[in-house]
């Protein structure tokens, strides 16, 4: 919105080489603002942009851009002006951009930074990828346990610096191994003699640096707190993660669940931004899947070809049961991979699960049984068609037919995650069009065999 309410005006501006009017227009945003408005820039206009702030803004200015953003602005500045910013930005925003990058690119960037930073860079990025140790902050503030509240203050002010993460402050032992913390607001209120154990939350909540991140998504949903400590191996304080970076990443594992639930590879860029290739590169796979599964519908059907031939009104049915069927099983797969992801479901609840969906497919079955029953006789009475004497049996056929095809469904939406996660795989790769292609073969099978057991042998010689 911001963004296109200036653009003009800016793009004007910068034509002019007015300088001056940029500095005092952008000055006056907040950085995700300014972010917003670079984003519909071409990369050397943001990179004059960014020349032009003042160079704490222009680093918070910078990390609010998308990845592809960052890279295509760094490729616009200039080496001293890459080595400004690659300095001055946190170190989980610049190591979210360096993983993105080429090996070689890497390296030239890590080249850039001081040797302070260059080392923290080069921590961060030997942890697994996807790990909290690539999303924490070595920027933190540590006391020992056997401080008093007047020593805690003296270092605070010695590290005023860190005052954006300083409302927590963790208590460590003499080896460097997280006992605690305390919050600020309880240091300011207290005699400066009392003893630091005084005043501890007894709250020992950290996360270890090879941590999954989705582990640290769960920590903060279940902590409701701004800031957690991350450990090493030891239990010795190496960082924290703050919940601005996790939200990043819980909208980004949300997001790649949920394109993979829709039959999608994920998209490396937003959707806009990727191209029709890489569309059809990532869509061309599963569409390919799905297709020969379909072709195993059709097989089916040929083998019942002559049942069909038959009885007609047995394909007007078709298209009905294989919906039911595949509707059933993708609202179970959503539903329990959802659940999986903010683990409301554990791979130990198989077991409750299935009877759940047991007795749950029955129900749904049974009402559109219900449905489908009637619509056949309300068809037979009122002479929309005529479906034989033994219309009522077909109507039975097409009752039962819809509860195991929808009890089917809904155990088999709900147990394939299960599998997937017993063998280690992501359920969400467990795609919704994938179990309702399933199903359709299936629930074919399921539909001609109820109707050779319940309809007289006569009808079909």
């Amino acid at each position: 919105m911001i963004g296109n309410l200036l653009m003009p005006e800016l793009v004007e501006l910068i034509h002019r080489r007015d300088f001056k009017g940029l500095r005092e227009i952008l000055c006056g945003f907040a950085p995700a603002d300014i972010a917003e408005i670079f984003v519909d820039l071409p990369p050397d206009d943001e990179a004059v942009m960014l020349r032009l702030l003042p160079r704490e803004l222009a680093a918070e200015v910078f990390e609010n851009l998308p990845i592809e953003d960052q890279e295509k602005t760094l490729h616009a500045l200039g080496n001293e002006q890459v080595a400004q910013i690659l300095n001055d930005i946190s170190p989980d925003d610049r190591t979210r951009l360096l993983e993105e990058l080429p090996a070689a690119a890497t390296q030239k960037l890590l080249d850039l930074l001081n040797p302070e930073e260059r080392k923290i860079a080069k921590q961060l990025l030997g942890y697994p990828e996807k790990s909290v140790g690539r999303q924490m902050s070595p920027h933190y503030v540590a006391i020992q346990q056997n401080w008093t509240v007047a020593e805690v203050l003296a270092e605070l002010r010695k590290q005023e610096h860190k005052r954006d993460v300083i409302n927590q402050i963790y208590v460590t032992d003499s080896k460097g191994r997280l006992v605690d913390f305390v919050r600020l607001r309880s240091i300011v209120v207290v005699p400066p003699q009392t003893s630091v154990l005084e005043i501890l939350e007894n709250q020992k909540i950290s996360l270890h640096a090879t941590d999954d991140q989705e582990t640290a998504v769960a920590a903060f949903r279940k902590y409701d707190v701004t800031m957690i400590p991350v450990v090493d191996s030891n239990d010795v304080l190496v960082g924290v993660v703050t919940v601005d970076d996790i939200l990043d990443v819980a909208e980004r594992e949300a997001t790649e669940d949920i394109q993979k639930l829709g039959g999608v590879a994920a998209l490396d860029a937003p959707y806009l931004k990727t191209t029709i290739f890489q569309m059809v590169k990532k869509r061309a796979p599963w569409l390919a899947i799905l297709f020969v599964g379909e072709m195993l519908t059709s097989v089916t059907m040929q083998n019942y070809g002559g049942e069909v031939q038959k009885i007609v009104a047995l394909s007007f049915f078709m298209p009905l049961i294989l919906s039911c069927g595949g509707n059933t099983g993708s609202q179970a797969t959503s539903l329990i991979i959802r659940a999986m992801a903010v683990r409301d479901v554990l791979l130990s609840d198989w077991w409750r699960v299935f009877r759940r969906e047991l007795a749950g497919g029955l129900l749904l079955g049974g009402i559109l049984a219900v449905i489908g029953a009637v619509r056949v006789l309300l068809w037979q009475w009122f002479h929309f068609w005529d479906y034989g004497s033994h219309y009522s049996t077909f109507a039975l056929v097409i009752g039962v037919s819809l509860i195991g095809v929808v009890l089917w469904g809904s155990l088999v939406g709900a147990m394939l995650p299960f599998l997937l996660r017993l063998v280690k795989l992501d359920p969400a790769v467990c795609s919704a069009p994938f179990v309702a292609t399933l199903v359709d073969v299936t629930g074919l099978v399921i539909y001609f065999n109820v109707a050779l057991w319940l309809l007289p042998r006569s009808l079909f010689q």
